[in-house]
This record gives structure tokens, sequence and C-alpha cells, in this order.
């Protein structure tokens, strides 16, 4: 007995080695065999990151694993990837390892697989990968072809789990997505008839032709049926699904033909509880169905059945009626009564363009609250024709509380309902609307809405449009948001391709306000915003208020405002036009009273970039210039010295440039130029500390006692650099020629030209002059260059006494000069009198250097101002 134990645990010793070691010595014979069979069969690029063979992770059969396996399509969808699967697992029977015809798979698992099936507009399908009979067994016989043949598939269970499958249809525009699916079947595919059993639940979404139609649906399905192999035909047995919580029952087939596919399904809800009718919307939408109440009758059946190929798609006969229901959820406090539907969709051709929808009845009560509808739709995959007639009332803050509708706000308000309307989409989307018959009431009233979208709630007290066979009319518009209130009407050009064609918002109105507060209308976002463009600081994450010209407009808006607010400014009677259309406003003789005087703008601003821009025109007339300062930055950057000008100015400004998403202009963007004419102003020196120090520089001038009338200025400006063009003005008899530039960051570069009447060098330092020539200097000017630099507060002040020296000089030696040449003629006459017997004339004395006119008058100026210099 010892000895019969010690063998069985030799053998038991050999096998479990064995089991260790066969792995080893067939994994790479497998993976020839799985490269050969990709290659021989699929033209496409299959790779993977390892492979793995095992005895133990399926015992007892073997395992061979592939992990991170990808095909990816060649042309004509190169570079696509079909399919990647995460890991890929096949079970098989330990002894196939062994045996030289191939392997025989039992089961096959794919876990975390992305599936992207695509047909384009050619017909081309990316799943038709499989090698054709020539490039795959050029020269083979059957004989060889069955020898080497690598795999035979018979399976008895396949998996696939956490998946997502996308299938798209660029010809017929269809789109179907599977996500987080989860499929597994069991059957003998061996046998040529036998029961698959299967289970399947995923999360769906479909579009067709641009339109949604379901959104994350959930599905569930329980089936058996019956696989008739050989006749590729597919029998449905026992079944049960659920889509969302609607639970139907199927039965019927489909077979697979060489050139089409022949389908005969039925399905029904196996109850007619109305609660049926809750369970088609998603749970997310309609919340859990546990508890509610319910009264009436919900019924749901369908025939699909015909044969599908390139031109017939199956008939459709499905319809959902109900009639005299109710429900109630049990936390919610309104109950929806008297509820009636008789919803059909149709296809009795088999063309897809004859598919219909009938609206026949559909009416419900919330309260006394009644609405009611009815309509059909038509041709859907071509021309599609919409009859549509709705009558009623909704009070809006009833719905919350009758269904749990999942809102970020509450809404209040009453939508009153009275238009029967048809159309075809060619002529919306062509916007041919006098082939749209439209007649009717549309009214919200007393409508409140608040969103974190909005910077404050949004009160329209009414909104009236009255449709009629020739146009459709905004009525009666009246709003308030914040302290804005605002007044409309007008004509709408396309409502109905706005709502049903996604067209912009056409229409022109004429608007009215007493105060429009453009912060009321401002969203706060989280911005990186540059501060260095308006200031010396650095880049900071701030929160900012973004202004967005909405993208669904195509608008012109003719508007008056008694008072219109931005930022700190406060305009009176604002009138003007403005063109709201793709993301931009166009600005058309805006007129307004500011700063006492007015301004009109043209021009337009688009928000349509990630950075907005603006071009404008801007006209100030007769302003009072602190006023403007203090409440513009855009003029205290222009023109800084404007601070100590308290007067009336006009200035025409012409600017474009970059925008901050609060609609503020980026100074080092500005592009453009400014023409300013002082008309007259006090210069107030205290506000400015360049000013103060000039005074100071100069004691024989006093700013502060002088005016400034009539100064024409021209400035141009690019990348936030001002340059003044040459221009001179005069403070009362002294001329000032100024030149130069500045910049945004108050840096400035200015040469100026002071022409200095001798008068005001004072009656002491004139007679020393004039004893000094022995002429009357007080009708001498003197120029003395300054140059500024240095920056508005804190400026560098050079005054170039030199030329100044150099300018007095030469005048008072040329009036020597002149007055020498005087007495000469003077000296002449003289003596011819002596000669005819005149008097004598005495000896001339005016002569004097030109060195001593120099050193004299570089004492006085230097006497002048070298005691008021600034360091």
């Amino acid at each position: 007995m010892k000895k019969a134990f010690k063998i069985i645990g030799v053998v038991f010793l050999i096998l479990i080695i064995a089991l260790f070691l066969t792995p080893i010595l067939f994994k790479g014979s497998i993976e020839k065999m799985v490269k050969k069979a990709a290659n021989d069969n699929v033209n496409a690029q299959i790779e993977w990151a390892s492979l793995d063979l095992s005895l133990f992770r399926n015992f007892p059969n073997a395992s061979l694993s592939l992990e991170e396996v990808s095909v990816i399509n060649k042309a004509p969808f190169e570079g696509d990837t079909l399919v990647y699967v995460k890991n890929f697992n096949i079970a098989m029977g330990v002894m196939q390892l062994f045996k030289d015809e191939g392997l025989k798979i039992d089961q096959i698992y794919l876990n975390d697989a992305l599936i992207n099936v695509k047909v384009d507009s050619l017909g081309n399908s990316n799943y038709d990968i499989a090698k054709t009979a020539e490039a795959s067994e050029i020269s083979e016989t059957t004989e060889t072809k069955k020898a080497e043949k690598p795999f035979q598939l018979n399976l008895n269970h396949y998996e696939i789990n956490s998946s997502t499958i996308n299938y798209l249809d660029e010809s017929g525009n269809i789109f179907l997505k599977l996500k987080e699916f989860n499929h597994s079947g069991d059957g003998d595919f061996a046998e040529s008839v036998f029961t698959l059993k299967t289970l399947t639940d995923s999360k769906i979404s479909f579009d067709f032709d641009g339109t949604n139609y379901l959104k994350d649906n959930s599905i569930v399905l329980d089936a058996d049926l019956e696989m008739d192999l050989e006749n590729m035909k597919f029998t449905f047995l026992d079944n049960e699904a659920l889509v969302n919580q609607l639970p139907l029952q199927f039965e019927g087939y489909v077979q697979l033909f060489e050139n089409y596919n022949d389908i005969d399904i039925q399905f029904s809800t196996p109850s007619s509880d109305f609660k049926n009718f809750l369970a088609l919307i998603p749970e997310a939408y309609a919340s859990n169905l546990d508890g509610v109440t319910t009264t009436g009758d919900f019924k749901l059946n369908g025939v699909i059945k015909g044969k599908v190929d390139e031109t017939y798609i199956p008939t459709l006969d499905i319809s959902a009626s109900s009639s005299n229901a109710s429900f109630q959820y049990t936390d919610l406090p309104k109950k929806v009564d008297d509820i009636s539907l008789n919803i059909e969709l149709k296809n009795e051709s088999g063309l897809v363009e004859d598919t219909y929808i009938n609206f026949n009845d559909v009416k419900f009560r919330i309260d006394q609250d009644r609405f009611a509808g009815s309509g059909s739709v038509k041709n859907l995959t071509t021309n599609m024709l919409v009859d549509l007639q709705a009558k009623g009332r909704l009070n809006l803050a009833n719905l919350k509380k009758a269904y749990p509708i999942d809102l970020e706000q509450d809404l209040s308000g009453f939508l009153d309902v009275d238009l029967v309307t048809n159309f075809d989409m060619n002529s919306i989307e062509q916007e041919a609307y006098d082939n749209v018959n439209a007649k009717g009431l549309l009214q919200l009233s007393k409508f409140d809405y608040d969103s974190p979208d909005l910077a404050k709630p949004i009160h329209i007290e009414v909104a009236t449009v009255n449709f009629t066979t020739n146009a459709i009319q905004l009525n009666k518009f009246e709003m308030s948001a914040g302290s804005t209130d605002l007044k409309m009407n007008g004509n709408l050009n396309n409502l109905m391709g706005f709502a049903f064609a996604d067209k912009p918002l056409k229409g022109t109105f004429d608007a009215a306000s007493k105060t429009f507060n453009v912060a009321d209308f401002m969203v706060e976002s989280d911005t990186e915003v540059a501060a260095s463009e308006n200031s010396n600081s650095d880049k900071t994450a701030e929160t900012t208020e973004e202004i967005k010209i909405p993208d669904f407009l195509d608008i012109v808006l003719n508007f008056r405002a008694e008072n219109v607010i931005y930022d700190n400014l406060n305009l009176k009677n604002v009138t003007g036009s403005m063109a709201l259309q793709n993301e931009s406003a166009v600005l058309n003789n805006i007129n307004a009273d500011i700063f006492g005087g007015n301004i009109k703008l043209d021009g337009n601003v688009s928000t349509k970039e990630t950075t907005p821009n603006f071009d404008m025109k801007m006209s100030l007339n007769t302003i009072k210039i602190i006023e403007a300062v203090q409440q513009m930055e855009l003029i205290k950057g222009l023109a800084p010295i404007a601070q100590v000008l308290n007067g009336v100015a006009t200035t025409s400004i012409n600017l474009k440039g970059d925008l901050t998403k609060d609609l503020m202009p980026i100074y080092t963007s500005l592009a453009g130029d400014l023409l300013a004419k002082i008309i007259s102003a006090d210069i107030e020196q205290e506000n400015m500390t360049l000013v103060s120090n000039l005074n100071k520089q100069f004691q024989l001038l006093n700013f502060d006692k002088y005016k400034i009338k009539d100064l024409v200025a021209k400035l141009n400006f690019k990348n936030g650099a001002i340059n003044a063009d040459n221009f001179d003005f005069k403070l009362d008899d002294v001329k000032v020629d100024v030149s130069g530039s500045h910049s945004f960051d108050n840096t400035m570069n200015y040469n100026l030209k002071f022409n200095v009447p001798a008068k005001y060098f004072g009656d002491e330092i004139g007679g020393q002059l004039a004893k000094l020539s022995n002429i009357d200097v007080s009708k001498f000017n003197v120029d003395v260059p300054v140059n500024l630099s240095g920056s508005f507060t804190s400026p560098k002040i050079n005054l170039n006494m030199d030329k100044a020296i150099t300018s007095l000089t030469s005048q008072i030696i040329q009036a020597q000069k002149e007055k020498a040449t005087d007495q000469v003629k003077d000296k002449i006459g003289n003596e011819i009198n002596n000669l005819l017997g005149g008097n004598k004339t005495s000896k001339d004395s005016t002569d004097t250097s030109t060195e001593e006119v120099k050193d004299k008058v570089k004492n006085t100026l230097e006497g002048l101002f070298k005691k008021k210099k600034n360091n």
C-alpha cells in the first residue's frame, strides 16, 4: 500500500510540474500559431503587448490570454482603431495543446473592449477585414488548408464585459453607442441548431440625421434564442427586456441571407399599467417609480416586419396609447390628471422616407391648467413635413411640483399657447418663410428665472408673440434684471428656424429703457488675468466678469435709454442702433450725453475669438475734461496731462485692439489716432507731480494763472506707445512747442520748448541787460528747451541752458548790430550837416563785445533757473 501511495505521489508531482512547464514549453509555438492565424485571415494590423498561457486560470481548461490587443485598419480607414481590448482570453481543453490539427476554442472573454464600427459615405465598412480566398489560400489544396487550420471554434460560453461599442454610418447619418456594455452567451456552437441563452445590459444612445432619440437609456435583455446556423435564422424564445424601467416581451425571428436580411418581430408590454409610460423616461429624469400612484392604462405594441437591404427597411407599426390616466409621486404635492395619449410610428412601404409619426391626441391637466396637442411629422429622412396644433396653459412652477425634474433653479410664471402651424424643413433651412403657415399666440408672463449663468435674476412681466399668415411679431416684451428695465417690440423673421432647425434668431426690434445697467448681465468666471497689461503688477489668477455676445442672435436693435450704466460711466439720453450677429455687436450712430457734453460711437465689438476685440470711432464733443479723466481710464492712459486741465475739450478717437473678458481695452494692443482740441482750460498743477515740478523749475512762470485756449493736438498709438505729432500752444504770451511720446505704463520722453518773453525776467534783470547792451531787451523772447523723461508721477526735468543762453545772446548781438547800423547812418548824416555848417555829433559808445553779452546773459539766466532745477 505504501508503495502505491508513493507511485501516486510521484505521478501527482509529475503532473504538477507538467502544469507549470507546459505553458513555458508551448508558449512560443502557441504565439506563432496565433500570429499566423491573424496574418493569414485578417487584412489589418494586429498587435498585443503580451501573451500568457496558463493551465490554472480556467482549470481544467488551458487559458490563452492576450493583453492590450489592438486591431488597426488599413486603407481606406488606415490608422483607425477598429478594436482595442485590454484583456482577451480564450479557453480550451488541456489536451488541445498536444494535438497537431490546431486548437479548438471552447470559451472567449473580452474585458474592457472598445469597438469602433464605421461605414463611410461610399459604403465601405471598416470591419470588412477578412482576407479573400485568393489572398490567403493561393496554391493551397483543400486538404492542405484543412491540415493547417490553426483554430476551430467550438464555443460553449463567451463574455464581453465593461466595454463600449460605437457604430457610425455616414451614408445613413446614423450613430449608435453602447457603453458599459456587458453580454454573455451559453450554447453549443458545435451543433447546427441549438439554444443560446444570453444576458445583456448596457446604456444605449442613438442619433439619426442629427437628432438625438436615445441618450444613455438603460437596456436589460434576458433572452433565449434558437440558433439555426445552417440557415442563419435566429428565433426569440423565452425573453424578458427592460428599456429604462419599461418591461417588454419579444417574439419572432431574424434571418440572414446573402443579399438581404428578413425580420419579423413583435413586442408589447406585459401589462397595461400607466406606470409603463413613466418607465419609458430615463430614470435620471423620471426618478424611481417605487411608490408612484397611477390610474388608467398604457399600452405599447409594435410589429417590425420585412426585409432589410440597400433599398428597404422593415415595415413599422408601433403604437402607444393611454386614456383617462393620472400619476402622482409620493413626495410631490401636485398630481397630473386627465392624461390621454395616442401616438403612432408607422412605415407601410418599407421605404425609409415613408416613415411618419402621428400625435393623434396628447392631453394632460395639472390643477386647473390644461394642455392639449396633436399633429404629425412625415418624411422623416427627406424634406420633413411638420403639422402641429397646441393649446393650453402651463403654470411653470407646478412642473417641478408634479414631476421630479432636476432643475438647477426654480421656474415660475405662465406659458399660454394657442398655435396652429405647418411647414417643411427645407423651407425653414432655406429661410423661405413664405411657405410656413402659422397662426396663433405664444405668451410668457410673470416669468422668473435665476441661474449661475446669469448675473442677476431675470423677471419677464410679459412676452407676447403673435403668429399671422404674413409675419411673426413680438407685440410686447417687458423685462427687468437688477436695476435694469427693458421694453421691446418688433418682427421675428425666423422663429421657426430658431426653434426647429438650430438657426440664429433673426429680427428687428425697437427697445426702450429707463435704466440699463450692463453689470446686471455680466457673469463671473475664474480667469488668469494679465494684470500687467494695464499696470506694472504680475499675472494673477482672479475672478473676472465675462461678457459674451450670444451666438444664436442675428438681430438689429434700435434703442433709446434714459440712463445706461457701464462700469463707472453713466450715459444719459442714449440713442442708436446695434446689430448683434455672429457673436459680434455692430454699433451705428450711438449718441449719448456724458461728461457735460456728448459722445458719438460707431464701430464693432466681437467676442467670437478667445480674446475679444473691437474697432471703434468715437467723438467726444464739448466735454468736461476732469470728468472724462476721472471716469474713463482710456483717456487718462492716452493723454495723462489731461489730469491737470479743468475745462472743456472736443476729441475724436479712432481705435482698435483687444479686450479683456469684461470688454475693457488691453492697452498694449491698441492702435489708432486721436485728435484733441482744448477749447478752454485752466491748469491745476497740484493734480500732477510733473506740472508742479515744472512750475517750481520756472520761477518766472506760474502755471496756475494761465488758461489754455484752442490747443489742437494729434496723437497716434500702436503697441502700447503714444506718439505726439509736433504741436504748440500758448500760456498767455508764452509759446510752448511739444513733441515726443509716452506709453500706457506711465513712462515718457518729451521735448518742450518754452518761448519766454524777456519781460518775464523782471525790471531789475531786464535793466541790467539793457545797461550792458545799451538796447531795450523787453521785446526779446528766450527759447528754453526742456526734456521730460521718467514718468508722469516721478518725472526727470532737464533744461538746456546752453541753447537758452545762445538764443538770447544772438538776439542781443543782432539788436546791437542793427542799432550800430542806424548810428552809422546818423553819423554820415551829421558829417554832411557839418559840411553844410550843421551841428557836431558826440562819439558812439554802443559797442559791446559778444563775450561780454554772453557772460552777462549766462549769469542772468542761471540766476533765474539754477535755484529751481529738479534733481
